[in-house]
């Protein structure tokens, strides 16, 4: 098994992305941090350096894919990448009055968007490379396309579907594609939740089952598994159920 020394994750200033980099962080790895908000991405690297891991800290908007493209040649330039995870991404929701279209193209933007400037950049130095691994930050929402959040449940769907027929199409250039699929992790994103979110999990246990599960090589890392089991039962309704159940679930803000 390859040992992962060198990481670049976008999103890392906050959320599951900063979980993660604490998580690898360590003597003889080297992080590529990337993030929107540049006090939350001092914060930390400080804290991934304290763990003896070497941190280059990127400020960049995902959006953007020349910059993108430059940082992520950059970074393998100084030390050759051996994973890669689009991780930064947004939710949003309908509240009462409905997703407007400006908050629909935000949400497709980074989600989709954010993730093919990665990924694309990405898969394109490791064919040179020879090998690498790359891991797609999806969610349990994308089984379903929800009343409460339709634009985030749709770009989390792309992502998904694009991430795990990448798994087979890139095998033959040693490319390893994980699809990640989390419920609720406490971040920013949950934080403004006022509804009950079953199965909330700290960042902390989240990386842990990622990191697990990436150094197997998983298709799909999905989890909490109550909850990934149900979502996928729930998927399986006829649409008038689910559409029935979906009414009575709360509204996000």
């Amino acid at each position: 098994m390859t040992e992962l020394n060198t990481i670049f994750i976008t999103g890392a200033s906050s959320g599951i992305g900063a979980a993660l980099a604490e998580s690898y962080a360590g003597f003889g790895k080297k992080l590529f941090l990337v993030g929107r908000n540049n006090d939350r991405l001092n914060n930390i690297a400080t804290k991934c350096e304290k763990l003896g891991a070497v941190v280059h800290k990127i400020t960049l908007d995902v959006k953007d894919p020349s910059l993108c493209m430059q940082a992520i040649k950059e970074a393998n330039t100084t030390s050759q990448l051996d994973l890669v995870i689009a991780n930064a991404g947004i939710s949003g929701g309908t509240g009462s009055s409905g997703e407007t279209g400006d908050q629909v193209r935000e949400i497709m933007d980074i989600n989709i968007h954010g993730v093919l400037n990665t990924v694309l950049p990405a898969i394109e130095v490791m064919k040179s490379n020879g090998r690498g691994q790359i891991a797609i930050m999806s969610s349990l929402a994308s089984f379903k396309g929800l009343p409460s959040a339709p634009a985030y449940c749709a770009s989390k769907a792309a992502v998904r579907t694009w991430g795990e027929g990448l798994r087979g199409d890139l095998k033959k250039d040693n490319i390893k594609i994980t699809v990640i699929t989390p419920g609720f992790v406490k971040s920013g994103i949950t934080a403004v939740n006022n509804f009950p979110m079953p199965f909330l999990m700290e960042g902390k246990k989240a990386a842990e089952i990622i990191k697990k599960g990436l150094s197997q090589n998983k298709a799909r890392i999905s989890f909490p598994k109550p909850m990934y089991i149900a979502v996928l039962l729930f998927s399986a309704l006829p649409l008038y159920l689910s559409e029935f159940i979906s009414e009575k679930l709360p509204k996000k803000n």
